[in-house]
């Protein structure tokens, strides 16, 4: 997709080098670096660092950039140890990815503050070797428009699941980039013909993710009423063209298990009534807690045979354990997930995060597991994992420039008017019909619209 503001990017090859790190580390004879400003707002920006070690392999590396002495201070960085002496930004690789082979990058990224200009960087130097090259601030190349055709999903088709990515039906990677509904039990009245209309031409979303709550007043006590407002959602989002994330929104209690035969009722019939579509994705299991991996894959174990014996050819999200967090709220990470796998193809694992809540280290698993695993994004939030509190722009606008990094779509917590800093409308905003000035959009509305409705890049061939 086509960043907010990419204003400058740099590269860079040389040979030589004559510092070490210490005994452990190799020396490398050269390196490039590609440095792109994603983000700037008032006083701030957001870059993205990518370093390729072009010599010998390195078993511990240290990156320093140059900046200009106006004013630059470092604000935060992540996918690495992060420092400032003067005008002198240091980063150095984490136990995952200091090791460099040749050829191999790490992505990093940081914010940054200033007063005056924003300059570029004047120099690079990995382990003490200079990466000279182009610093004129020359912009990268513009993204290719977006497919013609007209709407995601003709553009894309069927999407299948091939190595650790989405992909359309040219076997292309995909990232969709779209907004989850509140519990439809309490938000019905924001999803009309007006809301889905703005969100599909002035948002222009390619995924609407419908929130169906199990517990809570949600399908337990009506499974006909609540399955038969499913598929209207299913209906509106593809005459808009875009895709439907049918999601199984368990919370409380957070084993799936408690709702199997509910959900072997719900997606058989609602794998049925929709197998001829192409715009289905099936999320199966929201935020598992308090509940093995173990569990959570048995769950889908017997879960998706139901959905596959209607529909065999849609994408399946299996939600992970820490409330999605692929086990790191828990205290563990993706490698159970990576040695005890779901007995079943074109499957993916949700991942959710809360900006304000979960920064470095969630994005750390974050870049380390998507060379595993295909992972979605099938909720997250600008603000505190209680979907209140102030909006993080820095962590929102970082967590955002990784995921398209790594071409991971993801559905943002809620295309709602819910009284919590976490809704994109202003309370009330349902009751009319402008789902898109700046009048009726919040704080995280505003920024999450701004970043969704860039034009997508969806390879054809």
């Amino acid at each position: 997709m086509k960043r907010m503001l990419a204003l400058l990017a740099t590269g860079a090859t040389v040979l030589g080098l004559t510092t070490l790190l210490g005994p452990q580390a190799a020396a490398a004879t050269g390196c490039k670096v590609d440095y792109t400003i994603t983000s700037q707002w008032q006083g701030g920006y957001q870059a993205g660092v990518k370093v390729t070690n072009l010599g010998n392999p390195v078993s511990g590396w240290t990156l320093k950039i140059t900046m200009p002495d106006v004013g630059q201070k470092l604000v935060q960085g992540w996918n690495a140890t992060w420092s400032q002496s003067g005008s002198t930004v240091s980063a150095a690789g984490l136990d995952w990815n200091r090791t460099l082979a040749t050829g191999a990058a790490a992505d990093l990224g940081f914010t940054g503050s200033f007063t005056g200009a924003n300059p570029k960087p004047t120099a690079f130097t990995l382990n003490g070797v200079t990466c000279t090259g182009s610093l004129d601030g020359t912009p990268p190349p513009t993204d290719p428009p977006p497919a013609s055709g007209g709407t995601p999903v003709e553009a894309n088709g069927q999407l299948h699941v091939c190595g650790v990515h989405l992909c359309n039906q040219y076997d292309r990677p995909v990232q969709l980039r779209g907004m989850s509904t509140h519990g439809i039990q309490w938000f019905s009245k924001c999803y009309n013909n007006a809301s889905l209309d703005a969100l599909a031409k002035d948002w222009n979303a390619d995924l609407l993710r419908v929130a169906m709550y199990v517990q809570e007043s949600g399908y337990e006590t009506d499974p006909a009423g609540f399955t038969s407002r499913v598929n209207s959602l299913v209906d509106m989002a593809e005459a808009r063209g875009m895709y439907a994330m049918i999601d199984f929104h368990t919370l409380t209690p957070g084993d799936p298990n408690f709702n199997l035969e509910r959900a072997k009722t719900f997606f058989s019939s609602v794998a049925a009534r929709n197998s001829a579509k192409k715009n289905v994705i099936y999320e199966i299991a929201n935020e598992p807690n308090g509940v093995s991996w173990a569990a959570i894959k048995n769950y889908a174990d017997q879960v998706i045979p139901v959905i596959r014996a209607a529909d065999p050819d849609a994408v399946v999200v299996v939600g992970t354990r820490g409330w999605s967090s692929l086990g790191v709220s828990d205290g563990s990470n993706e490698s159970e997930i990576v040695s005890n796998p779901v007995n079943a193809t074109n499957v993916m694992y949700a991942f959710h995060f809360y900006a304000a809540s979960h920064k470095d280290n969630y994005r750390a698993t974050v870049s380390r597991a998507a060379s595993r695993l295909p992972l979605f994004v099938t909720e997250f939030g600008s603000v505190s994992a209680t979907g209140g509190g102030a909006m993080d722009r820095t962590s929102t606008t970082a967590w955002l420039d990784l995921l398209d990094q790594l071409q991971i779509g993801y559905a943002n917590w809620t295309y709602s008017d819910a009284n919590e800093s976490s809704a994109a409308f202003k309370p009330g905003t349902c009751n009319g019909t402008d789902y898109s000035s700046s009048g009726v959009l919040t704080e995280s509305g505003t920024l999450i619209k701004s970043r969704i409705s860039t034009p997508d890049t969806f390879p054809t061939s």
